[in-house]
Formats: C-alpha cells, sequence, structure tokens
C-alpha cells in the first residue's frame, strides 16, 4: 500500500478522475481516497513512480507519504 497527497483533489468529480486515473493503468487496483485529508492509498501491482506519472497526467500532481 501506497499513500499518496493529492493537494488538487478537492471533490467527488476530482476523485473520480484520479480513480480512472489509477484504474486505467491497473484494473485491479485498490483505491481509498480521502477528501478530508487530500490523501489516496493505493494497492496496486504498478511501480509508484507510474502511479505518480499518471496521477500527474491527470491533472493532480502527488507526493508519496511515508
Amino acid at each position: 500500500m501506497t499513500k499518496f497527497a493529492v493537494p488538487d483533489m478537492t471533490c467527488g468529480h476530482c476523485e473520480a478522475t484520479v480513480t480512472k486515473a489509477i484504474k486505467e493503468m491497473d484494473p485491479l487496483a485498490s483505491i481509498n481516497a480521502d477528501l478530508a485529508t487530500n490523501t489516496i492509498k493505493v494497492v496496486s501491482s504498478q511501480e509508484t513512480n507510474k502511479i505518480s506519472a499518471a496521477l500527474e497526467q491527470a491533472g493532480y500532481p502527488s507526493t508519496i507519504i511515508d
């Protein structure tokens, strides 16, 4: 599981876009978004940097949280 800070994810539409971006690269990914803290938790077989790149391409730059 990797946790990402996604500061620009502020509404349901943003959450849907972020989820879609990850699911397009890994349909089996498990995604838990928290709009209150602007974070997502992702369980995926894809590399973390590829997930970050997909989020950035969708317009939602992110930072990995330890």
